[in-house]
This record gives structure tokens, C-alpha cells and sequence, in this order.
């Protein structure tokens, strides 16, 4: 794929088709495009007063960028000629390829455009607001700017909504990617964020192609100090199912996902209204560097109603030191309450002097951010004349303390277009809404990661896995150094009085072959030797009962059995799991363990490779954690041997391609200093070279 800079930024235009080509026209005769535009057609003789030429071989030299709004056949063809004159690339307006089954179609595509640079196809193209070049087919909302941010979609409409919106966001590019056929939305990103007057880089991602290269990109991207956000589509099974009939991108697993755009440095968000406010904090200020806010209000129900919504939120609110505790007094008087957040109350509405002071008295180097919680008035039936010595003294206090600074509306309605626009350029960040402006600040504030990860190589979703029973699978997580129970297996019920033979009692007798044991009835507990062939027997008839309520069938009959020694009470249990992703390599899941996993839903998960740091954060973060760090009085678990056991299991599924998912639940925490034990395990193992991203079949799994 080569240099996208011609295209992005033309000073000639060839546009191919009828209707949605002169639209195109249309875009950049409206925004001013001082370049070249060169209409083709083979019947038309001008197109909203632009000459047509009938062929390529007619234009005046090789375009610096195209627009093929033609059907899907004919456009390979064009694309084809356009890469042999040299064109700087191309837009693909057409569908109906691999988003539809046609991968052979888009293939051919593809290989048409070579070298040139190919966004699509299913794709609406660019519009640039820095240079007025238009390659989009329909109406939009943005207009020009000196800078801004790149907004970047694998969806074009989803992109369109966004051009519309009216909140004070300098949007310098809006651009979408389509099937990624060739040019990926990282490319694209890479190529935008490149633009000095880019200042930061909003996505919405469907799928993503080489996870990588978006890895590489967002590294690079921190290195300019140009933050990127975005939205992840397909957190969901069925928003996966869209997305991948939308632009044939596989979206990956949802939780995966997340934690692959945190590594990387990327920020989640969850829905338009917060990429549009978090984006403008970026725009103006970058990330924060801490978490540290005031926030001023004039009346006591907004000074509430920001701290209970920001009572949830990964922000700090310090209180504010003696001597500007001093300064209040004296512009405030005795009867305001000083506090963060500060009520200031109305004593000194429209007084811009005093403003200034109080408001510059809750900045400093002890904040991050400050806020002014302010709505302004309707500006078809108000005046807001009242409103702007805030505006000023606000605009003063930040630069007389180097603070940075928003305004906080309590609706989006209360912060106008015009309004927002105006307090950008004064480089106060408005946001619209108490709860997504306040998310955005929590957003901001976060710290980035370390520099330069990048995720293992994804493997395709193999056709077919074989599970390791749970004896096999611990003795391959024992000789990575995990700890497993003391135990042995037997092939039939009277055999295990001599495999239990120096084990200790009481005992543990599960039957083997099956991953979810304790449902198929195939688990007993507490058993002594002489108990063992009975309960075995249970097990191979379908006498053993469930968990689930009923009993075991046929079907659900032990294949061996293992029986291992009983762990002791456990301070608490983990659930751990890695599964090789077929976007982002291997994840790891980390969650409150035991039969009840799944119901408490309570988990981390993070992309591997991951470091000591990472696996401890991971756990710290769960709602376990207090029990396991010694909840009133209670003893702490040995969470040093729970890092060294998860570390170990990531180490076994990186060094080995067969093994495509591992899971330990529970992984049983003793006391500080006695270790944790994998008391259960399963590991899925496929054939390495018998992957192929054509072939998923829901019921891909055997036992063995």
C-alpha cells in the first residue's frame, strides 16, 4: 500500500459515475476545493459545469485522487488503468463484495489497484476540512477548520451522523474505511494522525485486519502526543453478527477487545455522545495529566448532582489549600461554604474581577482540570448577555494559572452550537452533559501504558478441537510449575482402590472426558478408598445426579476417572482462562472462581503478553479482591503463588500453537505463603495446521 498523502490531500480530483459522482462535485464546489476537478463519462458532456472527459486516457495526467462511483464489475477495470497512470488512490463507492460473499470480486479488486492506494470498497470516501477536498457522495455537517481531529468509521453512515453534530468539535477529517480490502483503518489512521494539524484521532471500529499493526499505530500515535478513541463495535454476540455482514471484518471477542485498545493506549469508549465529548478534551488538552479536578458551581443542586455523578468515576477531588482558602474568603465573604466542588453561589454573578479571583483560586498546580458548571440560556427566546463575564473570567483564570479548563453543561441543550464554538477557540473545552462530559474528564485522565507492545500473532478459528482430560491437561500444567492435587487415574471402578493407594483422605472422584463435570453428575467429594468403586459405579450407570438437578445419561458416562486428594479451605478462588483469539492472539481472563463464576460474571481480561504488574492489577480490580487482601480480619490469600501460577499457565499456551484454550476454575488460594492449587482444569488442543478462517463450525469440539 503506498503513501495515502496524495489522496487524502488532492489538488486534483477525477470522479467516475452519474448521480453519486456529481454529488461528489457538488461537495467540493460547496467547501471551496480550489484544486482540479476532472468529471468522466463517456456520454455526458458536463457535470454541474465542469467539462467531461470521456475516457482516461482524455485527463490531463494522473489524478491525485479518484472517486469510482460505478458498479462493481466495471470498477475494477477503472481501478486497474488508474494504478498503470499513477494515480495518488482511489475510493471503491461499490458493494456487493466480500461484506456479500464476493471475496473473489474483491480479490480482484485488489489486485487491480496494485500499488495504489484503495479505500474500500463499500466505502463513502473523505472529507477534508483542512483543504476543502470533498470525495463524498452526500451531504455532511462539518465545515472548515485550521485543525482538528481525524474521525475515522467503518461505517459510512455511522460517519455521516457524526459530521452532523453541533458541539464544538473542529473536525478535521472524516474518512471511512469499508472492507478494508487493502488500505486498513491503521493505515488510515497512521496517514491522518501524520497531518500537523491533526491534533488527536476518533474510530469506530467494526473489525480490525492486523492487530499488530493498529498496535503499531497507536504507539506511534502517543509518540506524537495525538490521542486516539474510539468505539468497539461487536462487544455483543449479535453486534458481531452485524459487523461482519456490514464490512466482513471479524470483530473479535467483545472483552478482548477492550482490553487489546487499553494496552495499546487506545481509549474506549461507549457511545457517540462520549467519543464526541472525550475527543474535545484532546483536542484542546491532551491527556490529562492526572485525575486530580475542582469543579465551581453557582447553586448547591448542580455542587450535589457533579459529585454524585462523578462519586463512581476514577477522579480525585482535593481539597483546596489554606491560602486560596484565604482567597475565597475574601471574594466570597463568610456565608459561602468552601468546598470542592464550591458553590459560589451568586453573590458575585456577573462581577468578572471577583469570577477571575474565585475562579483562579480553584486552579493551580494542585489540579488537573477545573470545571465551571454553566448552561447558558435559549438564544431564540433568552439573551445571555448575563453569561459572558464567566466566559471571560474563566478564560482569565486558566491562563493566569497555566490550568486547563472546561465548562460543564447539565444538558447537552444547555451548551450551544455557537456557544461551544466560542469557548473552543478561548480553549476552554465545552462539554454537553453533566455524565458524558464527566466520563470524558475520567477518560482523559487516565494514564497511558507503556510503549511498544505488541500482541502475539492471531491463528485462525480452527475447524476442530480435541479436549485433554482433566488428568492430562494437569499434568501439563504440572510440569510447567503450576500446583496440581496429589492423584491418579484408573480406567474402571475396581482399579481405583490401587490408583488411590498412598493418597490421602478424604478424597475427590471425578469422572473424566467431560469439561463441565459437576453438571454431568461426573464429581463426588469427601469420599473415602473404600467408597470409591461405588461411586464410580454411579457415574459409568447414570445413578449420579447433576448439579444441574438431574441425572447423567448415556451420553454423559465417565471415560476414566481420576481421583486426587482433597485441597484444604481454600481463602478464596480464582477463575483463569486463556483462549487463543483469532484478532488479537491470546487472551486472559481472571475472575472470582467456583460454581458460581459465571453467575458473578465478576472478571478482567487482558491481551497477552502481559507482565507480573498487569496479572496483579488484573486481580485487584475485581470484586473479589478485598476478600483475597484479608477482609476484616480475615487472612490474606497467597496472591504471589496465584501470579506465578497464571504467569506459568500463559507461558504453556504461548509456547505451544496446538493448544488453543486453557481453563482453571477453580485455581484454589491458600493463606500468604501456602500456595495456590489448580483443582480443576481443561485444556482444548487442535492441530495447528488444520485452521482455516472459512471453516467455523459451532460444533467444532470432540472429547477424548
Amino acid at each position: 500500500m503506498g503513501d495515502l498523502s496524495r489522496l487524502f490531500r488532492p489538488r486534483s480530483v477525477a470522479v467516475f459515475g452519474g448521480w453519486w459522482a456529481e454529488n461528489v462535485i457538488e461537495q467540493c464546489q460547496k467547501s471551496g476545493f480550489d484544486g482540479e476537478i476532472w468529471p468522466v463519462h463517456p456520454k455526458r458532456d458536463e457535470i454541474r459545469g465542469i467539462p467531461c472527459y470521456r475516457s482516461l486516457a482524455d485527463l490531463p495526467g494522473p489524478p491525485d485522487a479518484a472517486f469510482l462511483g460505478i458498479n462493481r464489475h466495471a470498477v475494477i477495470e477503472v481501478a486497474a488503468e488508474l494504478s498503470a497512470m499513477g494515480c495518488g488512490g482511489a475510493v471503491c463507492f461499490a458493494s456487493g463484495f466480500a461484506e456479500a460473499g464476493e471475496e473473489d470480486l474483491q480479490d480482484a479488486l485488489v489486485a487491480a489497484a496494485g500499488d495504489m492506494p484503495l479505500l474500500g470498497p463499500n466505502c463513502y470516501g473523505v472529507l477534508n476540512y483542512l483543504d476543502g477536498a470533498m470525495l463524498w457522495p452526500d451531504q455532511h455537517g462539518g465545515r472548515a477548520v485550521d485543525s482538528g481531529v481525524a474521525i475515522i468509521s467503518q461505517s459510512s453512515n455511522i460517519a455521516i451522523n457524526l459530521s452532523m453534530q453541533a458541539r464544538g468539535l473542529p473536525m478535521a477529517y472524516v474518512a471511512c474505511v469499508g472492507n478494508q480490502a487493502q488500505t486498513s483503518l491503521a493505515d488510515m489512521a497512521r496517514s491522518l494522525l501524520a497531518d500537523p494539524r491533526v491534533t488527536a484521532a476518533g474510530l469506530y471500529i467494526e473489525g480490525i485486519v492486523d492487530a499488530a499493526d493498529f498496535a503499531a499505530m497507536a504507539d506511534e500515535a502517543m509518540a506524537a502526543g495525538k490521542p486516539v478513541v474510539a468505539i468497539k463495535a461487536g462487544r455483543t454476540a449479535a453486534a458481531q453478527a452485524a459487523a461482519s455482514s456490514h464490512t466482513a471484518a471479524l470483530a473479535g471477542d467483545g472483552a478482548a477487545s477492550s482490553a487489546f485498545l487499553a494496552r495499546c493506549g487506545v481509549i474506549e469508549v461507549d457511545s457517540p455522545e462520549d467519543l464526541m465529548e472525550t475527543l474535545k478534551i484532546m483536542h484542546l488538552h491532551g491527556r490529562l495529566a492526572g485525575r486530580r479536578i475542582t469543579a465551581m458551581c453557582c447553586s448547591g443542586g448542580e455542587a450535589g448532582l457533579t459529585a454524585d455523578l462523578a462519586g463512581d468515576l476514577p477522579l480525585e477531588w482535593p481539597s483546596i489549600p489554606d491560602d486560596n482558602l484565604g482567597r475565597l474568603g475574601e471574594t466570597l465573604g463568610p456565608l459561602v461554604a468552601l468546598a470542592n466542588p464550591l458553590d459560589y453561589h451568586t453573590f458575585i454573578w456577573g462581577d468578572e474581577a471577583k469570577m477571575t479571583d474565585t475562579f483562579a483560586a480553584m486552579m493551580g498546580d494542585w489540579v488537573d482540570i477545573s470545571v465551571l458548571a454553566i448552561d447558558f440560556p435559549r438564544d431564540d427566546r433568552c439573551s445571555d448577555e448575563a453569561w459572558h463575564p464567566a466566559v471571560a473570567a474563566m478564560k482569565a483564570a486558566g491562563r493566569k494559572t497555566g490550568t486547563k479548563t472546561a465548562m460543564l453543561g447539565t444538558l447537552a441543550e444547555g451548551v450551544s452550537e455557537s456557544w461551544a464554538d466560542r469557548l473552543t477557540d478561548a480553549g476552554i473545552v465545552p462539554l454537553c452533559g453533566f455524565e458524558h462530559g464527566l466520563q470524558a474528564i475520567a477518560r482523559a485522565a487516565a494514564p497511558a501504558p507503556a510503549a511498544g507492545w505488541r500482541p502475539h500473532a492471531a491463528l485462525p478459528e480452527p475447524a476442530t478441537r480435541t479436549l485433554l482430560d482433566e488428568a492430562a491437561s494437569k499434568a501439563l500444567l504440572g510440569g510447567a510449575g503450576v500446583s496440581v492435587p496429589r492423584g491418579a487415574t484408573a480406567d474402571a471402578a475396581g482399579d481405583l482402590a490401587d490408583a488411590a493407594a498412598g493418597l490421602t483422605a478424604p478424597l475427590v472422584l471425578k469422572g473424566l472426558g467431560h469439561a463441565h463435570k459437576s453438571e454431568a453428575g461426573l464429581v463426588r467429594l469427601g469420599l473415602s478408598p473404600d467408597e470409591l468403586a461405588d461411586a464410580a459405579e454411579a457415574m459409568t450407570s447414570g445413578r449420579a445426579g447433576g448439579t444441574n438437578g438431574g441425572t447423567n445419561d448415556e451420553t454423559n458416562g465417565a471415560q476414566g476417572f481420576l481421583v486426587e486428594e482433597m485441597a484444604p479451605p481454600p481463602v478464596g478462588e480464582l477463575l483463569v482462562g486463556l483462549r487463543r483469539d483469532p484478532v488479537y492472539g491470546i487472551s486472559l481472563t481472571v475472575g472470582s472462581g467456583g460454581v458460581t463464576a459465571e453467575l458473578l460474571g465478576d472478571v478482567a481480561t487482558l491481551v497477552l503478553p502481559v507482565g507480573r504488574d498487569e496479572i496483579c492489577a488484573a486481580i485487584d480490580g475485581l470484586r473479589l479482591a478485598p476478600l483475597l487482601n484479608g477482609y476484616r480480619g480475615r487472612a490474606a490469600a497467597d496472591l504471589e503463588a496465584a501470579v506465578d501460577a497464571i504467569a506459568a499457565m500463559a507461558t504453556v499456551i504461548e509456547a505451544d500453537p496446538a493448544i488453543d484454550e486453557i481453563e482453571v476454575n477453580p485455581l484454589m488460594l491458600g493463606e500468604t505463603g501456602t500456595g495456590a492449587l489448580a483443582v480443576d482444569a481443561v485444556i482444548w488442543k487442535t492441530d495447528p495446521h488444520d485452521r482455516s478462517p472459512d471453516e467455523k463450525d459451532p460444533d467444532r469440539e470432540t472429547d477424548t
